[in-house]
């Protein structure tokens, strides 16, 4: 089986790739090949490859962009995924999407659940939103994964930033009222493999195809986030709390966007708590620097 996979050079999809080994061949066009603004060439693409599986991990997620771009995040994060279904409809693969927590307003004190009713706040989680609408009213088989805070060691994300501020010896202000789960790219690499394992039995798709949750165990905020990535660093940076309020930014962004991850669970999948995840994700880091 030909497993299409976009985004690959992303921080999801470098990961992506490596987890799907053995599920199928892999094919990862680079950009040039495969560029999501360019509708016509997705079809195209498609339709040559024939893949019997999509796993689309490329988006426009710098949320900054999208509000001051959104046309190019509705391309890229709602029209390209709905035409990526579409075609996996045509040809009869299925196809999995990822989205995002920010597609909720974070008013709601508990977890957010599958069903609970989506209200994006910012341009960014309105393009996540549509691309979710897109690929379920193809009719292609689906899995749309909502994650959280996602981070690696590659690519611009939050700890990469805070790593290189603080080698850098800046002072490090980070917001202490907004609340998730950070969640490691590999995590959610793997947790996606292990699901497509199951998904190979016979009428898995017709039965589960839908939207789950998909993120590290447990709630933190980014000052939180950022006090454990010191930590684990060794590095002895001060991290001052700050309200939202203090934080220049145009997007408006969720108070608490923590998702319930027990519809995935309930298929017997494993997840690991944000603080495990980080700590395994900053060994690698220190083999990577030690090599």
């Amino acid at each position: 089986m030909n497993i299409l996979l976009t985004g690959a050079s992303g921080q999801v999809g470098y990961e992506l790739r490596r987890s799907l080994q053995g599920l199928g061949n892999v094919v990862a066009p680079t950009r040039s090949g495969l560029d999501l603004s360019d509708l016509a060439q997705l079809r195209s693409v498609v339709r040559e490859l024939k893949p019997g599986l999509i796993v689309n991990a490329a988006a426009c997620t710098a949320v900054e962009r999208a509000e001051s771009e959104p046309a190019l995040a509705l391309r890229v994060n709602a029209e390209a995924p709905g035409v990526l279904a579409d075609e996996a409809r045509l040809v009869g693969a299925a196809i999995v999407h990822y989205s995002t927590d920010y597609v909720f307003d974070g008013r709601q004190q508990a977890p957010y659940r599958e069903e609970d009713t989506p209200a994006p706040l910012n341009a960014y989680g309105r393009s996540k939103l549509a691309g979710e609408q897109a690929v379920a009213a193809s009719g292609a088989a689906h899995l749309i994964l909502r994650t959280s805070w996602v981070y690696g060691l590659r690519g611009h994300n939050f700890l990469c930033t805070m790593l290189e501020r603080a080698r850098q010896g800046h002072a490090l202000r980070v917001v202490a009222d907004q609340f998730s789960a950070p969640t490691w790219s590999r995590t959610l690499a793997e947790i996606t493999a292990q699901l497509l394992v199951r998904a190979q039995a016979p009428g898995w798709w017709q039965a589960h195809s839908g939207i789950y949750h998909l993120s590290c165990d447990g709630q933190t905020s980014w000052h939180g986030f950022a006090q454990a990535i010191m930590a684990e660093a060794g590095i002895g940076c001060e991290v001052q709390a700050i309200g939202s309020a203090e934080y220049p930014s145009p997007v408006r962004r969720p108070g608490n966007s923590t998702l319930c991850c027990d519809k995935l669970k309930a298929l017997g999948l494993v997840f690991p708590s944000w603080h495990e995840a980080l700590h395994l994700c900053m060994q690698d880091r220190a083999i990577v620097e030690y090599d």
